[in-house]
């Protein structure tokens, strides 16, 4: 009997471990706007060094070296952990040097959380945003993927050389074909 309950529990194990790796949200309204590069109708993939399954609180934690994709979207983390009630992802909580690349740009933080039904991504602590030569930082950054609207805020606490309370950004306009960058000296 023993063994057959340890069997039972590895292959509950496995089963909700294949079920988080590939859960996909349930297809979204067709949208008009902007999607950042997320295709809510892609499967989510993730790949870690390790995965802890937690089946009575219906959550996952992968750690090490953590890549979630969807679509054309990568998040990088130390740590995340998937809640995926029914063995579905609802949400996704990414802990230590988040990285979010996408064909819009790439965005970094110290955390992270993506909602995955609502298509919110939250970042959170030292957040940086860069596409090309601009760059943006703040606080914390919310996206909405089906509206198109990101939020960058700054907190109370300010980094050393930085306003407090202030958003930065710096934009570099585009240089013409051929043309030397500005400063540069002529021949």
């Amino acid at each position: 009997m023993r063994r057959f309950g340890s069997a039972l529990t590895l292959a509950c194990s496995v089963a909700f471990a294949a079920a988080l790796a590939h859960a996909a949200p349930a297809p979204a309204p067709a949208r008009t706007g902007p999607n950042l590069g997320i295709d809510s109708t892609q499967p989510i993939a993730v790949n870690a060094d390790s995965f802890l399954a937690d089946l009575n609180g219906e959550t996952g934690t992968y750690t090490g070296n953590v890549i979630v994709t969807q679509g054309a979207v990568r998040l990088h983390a130390d740590e995340v952990k998937v809640v995926a009630p029914g063995g579905r992802a609802s949400r996704m909580e990414a802990q230590g040097h988040v990285v979010v690349d996408s064909p819009s740009g790439k965005a970094v933080g110290d955390s992270g959380i993506y909602e995955v039904a609502q298509q919110v991504l939250r970042l959170n602590g030292n957040v940086v945003l860069t596409k090309e030569a601009n760059v943006m930082r703040g606080s914390s950054l919310e996206v909405s993927m089906a509206t198109g609207i990101a939020k960058l805020t700054a907190g109370a606490q300010a980094q050393p050389g930085q306003p407090q309370g202030r958003v930065q950004g710096l934009f570099v306009p585009a240089q013409k074909a051929g043309a030397a960058p500005a400063g540069t000296p002529k021949p």
